[in-house]
């Protein structure tokens, strides 16, 4: 485990932001690349991209494509081509806008969902085996941590 520097620099805003951020990075790094295994052994079946398009649509119920694209911050074209191959695996359907028949909105499909679920386990798992090896004053830092770091992710 890597010691935090000395001298204070965490002490002061512009200090703790700098590790902060080197920290939330690298966990944040990790996490992303605890991917599942192809079933043929192959490359993962979606992209990181592609994750988070799947993860958006479900966590907002529907989104239309461009709001998709807002969301994710990606040019519209590269939002088709991420949805086009995401609804080829049967991970999300199109269904007609509520009130705009211009438009379709994007839903999750049970296997997308279940998708995400497995993701969850598979990272919550790792973080939690991570989190066994630290002491319980370590812990209970990190407990009592967490509200204000999702305090900062909101703001």
């Amino acid at each position: 485990m890597t010691t935090p520097p000395t001298g204070g620099r965490t002490a002061s805003p512009p200090g703790l932001a700098e590790e902060l951020r080197i920290s939330i990075a690298r966990l944040s790094r990790r996490l992303r690349h605890l991917r599942p295994p192809a079933p043929d052994g192959g490359p993962n079946p979606l992209s990181l991209t592609q994750f988070a398009a799947l993860a958006a649509i479900e966590r907002h119920g529907s989104m239309t494509p461009r709001e998709l694209a807002d969301h994710e911050k990606v040019q519209p074209p590269s939002m088709t081509r991420v949805i086009a191959y995401l609804e080829e695996r049967g991970l999300v359907v199109r269904s007609p806008h509520p009130t705009d028949g211009r438009q379709v909105v994007l839903m999750a499909t049970e296997d997308g969902s279940s998708l995400l679920r497995a993701e969850r386990r598979r990272k919550e798992a790792w973080l939690s085996t991570r989190l066994g090896e630290l002491s319980e004053d370590e812990r209970e830092t990190l407990r009592r941590a967490a509200p204000i770091i999702d305090k900062l992710s909101r703001s």
